[in-house]
């Protein structure tokens, strides 16, 4: 999963550009995130003359202090190459934040032995990327934490094979390229703790499955939140639907993040002090995450902060009269993994403009070129937001300076929620 950032860019570089990919447990809460780096726009190609300089070293020189705020607290696993390894980096990094994960393109040699060691000994986790059963890995094996194993290229009886030889008290087997939930079940089986690929945004389709009750009334709610003109009597009406919105509400407007020097108890009042798109977004946001309250939370994270990024993306696009419509695209993208239906099916219920369904749909429109290019940052494909930024009207530049308010935006949405 890493990507190699040449000497000179590393060096000159003033843009760091990062995505992360969630670590799930067995509970399938997040337990971690691998962040995946790029030092700019200039590399996506070219091969630096030390093809072992890794993304860890941009993050040892950059991101020192920006971890914890990309990962909402939750350790970083990150990238590192041979150079890495044996030259330190990591020591510029609190152990308490990050797993090292050793790149399978890494030998096993006595330098990066010695500093396995070294790191070790000073506290920091070890993981081993895309796992290969070698009898020269057994140092490295011996000190490692997580061991990920490629569910893609290998087959059920060696997932097995490998988890009852290498699981331990200490050491933790983690399932990656994970992209169904019929692989999480199987690898559960096999006993993996640690599962991290798509499959929470791969649902597996149940045609016929029903909706429950409750899900249908915040469907319901979604779609009188997003049915057009609104004015502040109906929306307060619709919100008045569901107490949990109220609450919610009125906690936002009393955070911190607004700043506010009065507090209200009143849902006029909060209204009022919020505006109308502030709170049609965050009651979609809170609507769809009571829809997916038996889904891992992230899920909703993801498509938030999707919707976000989407959603600032409009003025660079040159769509900003688009920008709610941008928004709704980002955060209904993954409503067939929420609601496990066909896309199609769930659209028949929700007031959506042609341009976001077709968009939903897979279709080719201005919409889905900057939902993309969206969805292919966040999954560090930095080939792919090469080619499908300037398609959409912007730089890969405009969706990195989104990034940290999406993030930002999510986290205030959900704190105290």
């Amino acid at each position: 999963m890493a990507t190699a950032d040449n000497d000179a860019s590393v060096q000159g570089s003033t843009n760091l550009f990062v995505a992360r990919q969630p670590i799930f447990d067995e509970r399938q809460q997040v337990f971690a995130y691998e962040l995946l780096f790029r030092s700019g726009t200039e590399n996506y190609f070219i091969p630096g003359p030390n093809p072992d300089m890794p993304s860890s070293h941009v993050i040892a020189q950059s991101m020192l202090q920006g971890l914890p705020a990309l990962t909402d607290s939750k350790p970083a696993f990150l990238n590192f190459s041979r150079s890495a390894l044996v030259n330190d980096f990591a020591f510029g990094l609190p152990p308490r934040d990050v797993v090292i994960e050793v790149l399978e393109t890494v030998e096993p040699d006595a330098d990066v032995v010695a500093a396995c060691v070294r790191l070790k000994a000073a506290g920091y986790r070890l993981a081993l990327d895309d796992f290969i059963d070698r009898p020269d890995y057994a140092p490295l094996i011996d000190m490692a934490d997580i061991i990920k194993v490629d569910v893609l290229a290998t087959d059920a009886t060696a997932r097995a094979a490998l988890c009852a030889r290498y699981r331990s008290g200490r050491r933790k087997l983690l399932a990656e390229k994970v992209e169904t939930r019929e692989i999480v079940t199987e690898t559960t089986a096999e006993g993996y703790q640690l599962f991290q690929g798509y499959f929470f945004s791969r649902p597996v389709i149940m045609t016929s499955k029903a909706i429950t009750g409750y899900r249908l009334n915040y469907l319901r709610l979604l779609k009188e939140l997003n049915s057009g003109d609104v004015d502040l009597q109906r929306l307060e009406d619709v919100i008045k639907q569901e107490a949990s919105l109220t609450l919610r509400l009125l906690r936002r407007v009393n955070s911190a993040a607004y700043g506010f020097r009065m507090t209200t108890s009143s849902l006029r009042h909060t209204l009022v002090l919020l505006g109308e798109r502030e709170i049609r977004l965050c009651a979609t946001v809170w609507s769809l995450a009571e829809i997916a309250r038996d889904l891992p939370s992230e899920i909703i994270i993801s498509s938030t902060v999707r919707a976000r990024i989407c959603e600032h993306l409009a003025r660079p696009a040159g769509l900003e009269d688009r920008a709610s419509e941008l928004f709704l695209l980002g955060m209904f993208s993954m409503l067939d993994a929420i609601l496990q239906q066909p896309m199609a099916q769930i659209m028949e219920t929700l007031p959506l403009s042609d341009d976001v369904r077709h968009a939903l749909s897979g279709g080719a429109n201005k919409l889905r070129a900057v939902l993309d290019a969206v969805v292919a940052y966040e999954r560090g494909r930095w080939e792919e937001v090469a080619v499908l930024a300037p398609q959409a009207g912007f730089t890969d530049s405009d969706i990195s300076a989104c990034y940290a308010d999406a993030l930002t935006w999510t986290r205030e949405v959900f704190a105290g929620a």
